[in-house]
């Protein structure tokens, strides 16, 4: 039985991981260390006892506002991303593998010669027989970000938090790395992060959140142990709470 004090506190948990943050200190693509890093951590946070679903994006690869403003179609260029966010999901489920705990990659997209199609029973099976699920493609649609896409397959999973991954340790009034006035908050509402328009995540996903009750845990993501440290209450957050009635 594992000890009281690494012990998950949610006993679903959907943690959401950037692209961005799995190419480490590359410019673009994916760093090895930083992914065994994560894919260990991944485990570890199994191990304390919560069951896994994990949403990966792309900006890594490709992003696709970033090729909107380029010329390419938006609806297209978000189709891109959504392939990006697939090779991803399939190096995370290779890395979380090979650090001993089993993993299962689905996809909104359907590519079942590379990865199983993503649907709420296959999902909902996996994490009950103990397996960590990485879902790719985001929503499956064009002009959905993949933090929507989280929180939407947190809700749907019945997820007990989702644990958003960031640069920076929890949320602030202004970017901290451009403010140093910049206040941290603890806590916050989901009415109070759309109000004062605090852009870790776009509003769209605050506001599903909010409708289904849904906590949202920012923390940073660059140190060793961060996610298991988030699952189990003892790393420096913030917590986005729904409003007492």
């Amino acid at each position: 039985m594992t000890p009281a004090s690494t012990q998950s506190r949610w006993k679903r948990a959907m943690v959401k991981l950037s692209g961005e943050a799995m190419m480490g200190p590359l410019t673009h693509g994916l760093d090895p260390v930083t992914l065994q890093r994560m894919a260990a951590d991944l485990a570890q946070g199994a191990a304390s006892g919560a069951q896994l679903a994990i949403v990966v994006g792309g900006g890594n690869f490709f992003r696709g506002m970033q090729g909107a403003e380029k010329g390419i179609e938006r609806a297209r260029a978000d189709s891109i991303g959504m392939l990006a966010t697939a090779m991803n999901a399939l190096a995370l489920e290779a890395a979380i593998e090979a650090a001993g705990w089993p993993t299962r990659a689905l996809s909104a997209i359907a590519m079942p010669q590379i990865c199983q199609p993503y649907s709420r029973q296959a999902a909902l099976n996996h994490m009950n027989k103990g397996r960590i699920v990485v879902l790719a493609g985001g929503t499956g649609n064009p002009f959905f970000t993949t933090d929507t896409g989280a929180v939407l397959r947190a809700a749907e999973l019945s997820c007990d938090a989702v644990l958003k991954a960031t640069q920076v340790d929890g949320i602030y009034s202004a970017d901290p790395h451009r403010d140093p006035r910049a206040t941290r908050y603890d806590t916050l509402t989901h009415d109070e992060a759309i109000g004062r328009n605090l852009a870790v995540i776009d509003t769209a996903a605050f506001a599903l959140a909010r409708e289904n009750a849904l906590p949202i845990v920012v923390f940073s993501i660059r140190e060793a142990g961060a996610i298991t440290a988030a699952l189990t209450g003892a790393g420096r957050c913030t917590i986005v709470v729904p409003a007492e009635a």
